[in-house]
């Protein structure tokens, strides 16, 4: 059975409500003026294109840069109400570009944190609450794509946060990841990286997803083709999520890094042309490799609202394929276990933070 219909997500709704739904409070009894937003969604789905957006905005705190707290720091630090794991982990953020572009102060930051830290959430919204206070703004939003995958974690040490989760059409999330090399099939495996790329995404987008049925009016989803083909109507609704204006003629003037300069993994020129990330698979996907890839995920591109371009549904029919799905779901869902549940974590994420 597909993952998408085991909760309910049979046809794509982007689960947006009403505005007098929307409106209010978090779950938590927080006012959704006040609370921290993730923008959370496979990597290479937009959601440095939606983060550069609420940036531009105004009201939140500039942060250029990924947390990569749930996914990464606490894995690799451990449990930090352990006094030297907060010293562990303070000594190797003040050391890497997370800290280097928060313009905080070194002693004041690594005090604080030493101090009342006792989870990754609770490191987190003192970094964020002190870079906001300092810019004298007076709230703040992440966007680590790989968050999607921690949303309980995020809502069990952060409450009041709100998630918004951007999907993009799978095809061009594979080319834009084999570009960049994000996900790379096991040793052995000889297939195409954007075969990997495509399963990844429906491991990642379908855990999110399901996790998200907790989350209630904490929760929404929104598609990056919307975005792009429509922005203000999208902004619109995420700023009655929110509960804060969102102006797109405001954003465009400000211009903060992917809204002026795309984030793009295609480098080729665009003078003279306008700038158009949807629907890239058309042109630049093999068409042999398009068939294998719609055979291993098209069950839930469909869910989604994405059609097929296979029209001959027997060439979907491959017990290779559907082998090779089963495993790497497997694959996905043990290596996330053994990070996120386990003293194993160390072992599954990087120990050099130079990189983020």
């Amino acid at each position: 059975m597909n993952e998408f219909a085991c909760f309910g997500a049979q046809e794509y709704s982007p689960r947006l409500g009403t505005g007098s739904e929307q409106m209010g409070l978090t779950i938590s009894g927080t006012p959704k003026r006040d609370a921290p937003v993730f923008i959370v969604g496979c990597i290479r789905s937009g959601t440095t294109l939606l983060y550069h957006m609420l940036l531009s905005a105004g009201g939140f705190a500039v942060y250029r840069s990924e947390s990569n707290v749930f996914n990464l720091l606490e894995p690799r630090f451990g449990d930090l109400s352990i006094s030297r794991n907060r010293e562990r982990l303070m000594k190797a953020w003040l050391d890497s570009k997370l800290f280097a572009v928060s313009g905080l102060d070194a002693e004041q930051i690594r005090a604080k944190v030493l101090a009342e830290a006792s989870n990754g959430g609770n490191f987190l919204r003192i970094v964020m609450g002190e870079i906001a206070r300092k810019q004298g703004m007076h709230r703040w939003a992440d966007c680590t794509p790989d968050h999607l995958a921690y949303l309980p974690r995020i809502k069990e040490t952060i409450p009041d946060a709100l998630i918004i989760h951007i999907i993009r059409d799978p095809r061009d999330v594979a080319l834009s990841s084999e570009k960049q090399r994000f996900i790379r099939p096991l040793p052995w495996d000889r297939t195409p990286p954007t075969m990997v790329a495509g399963l990844y995404w429906e491991w990642i987008v379908s855990r999110g997803r399901k996790d998200s049925q907790q989350l209630g009016k904490d929760y929404i989803e929104v598609r990056f083709e919307d975005l792009v083909a429509d922005p203000s109507a999208v902004l619109g609704k995420i700023g009655v999520f929110i509960d804060q204006e969102i102006d797109h003629q405001r954003i465009l003037n400000v211009g903060i890094g992917s809204v002026s300069h795309p984030n793009t993994s295609f480098h080729e020129s665009t003078e003279g042309t306008v700038f158009s990330p949807v629907g890239r698979w058309r042109s630049k996907f093999p068409p042999n490799e398009l068939i294998a890839f719609e055979s291993l995920v098209g069950g839930s591109m469909e869910a989604l609202g994405y059609p097929l371009a296979t029209a001959d549904r027997t060439l979907l029919e491959r017990a290779d394929l559907r082998r090779m799905r089963t495993l790497y779901h497997w694959y996905f869902d043990s290596k996330f276990y053994l990070r996120a549940k386990t003293p194993l974590g160390p072992w599954f994420v990087t120990h050099d933070l130079s990189w983020l």
